[in-house]
C-alpha cells in the first residue's frame, strides 16, 4: 500500500509500525482517536496545527 497524505490515519498505523511513536511525538494521540479511521494525514496535521511537510517527512511520506 503507497501511502500519501490522503491515507487515512488509520491506514498510516496498518502501514508503519512505527507512525503511533511518530504521531505522539507530533503531540497527536492518533492511536485511539476514533476520528482517526476516517481522517487523512492532511486533514489530522491541520487540525492539530502541524506543518504537513514536517509530518509527512517524519512518516516517511512524500509530499
Amino acid at each position: 500500500m503507497v501511502l500519501t497524505q490522503d491515507s487515512t490515519i488509520l491506514e498510516v498505523l496498518q502501514g508503519n509500525p512505527n507512525a503511533g511513536e511518530i504521531f505522539a511525538r507530533f503531540g497527536m494521540g492518533c492511536v485511539g482517536c476514533a476520528i482517526g479511521r476516517g481522517e487523512t494525514v492532511a486533514q489530522a496535521a491541520q487540525a492539530h496545527n502541524i506543518p504537513l511537510i514536517d509530518l509527512l517527512s517524519a512518516l516517511g511520506i512524500e509530499a
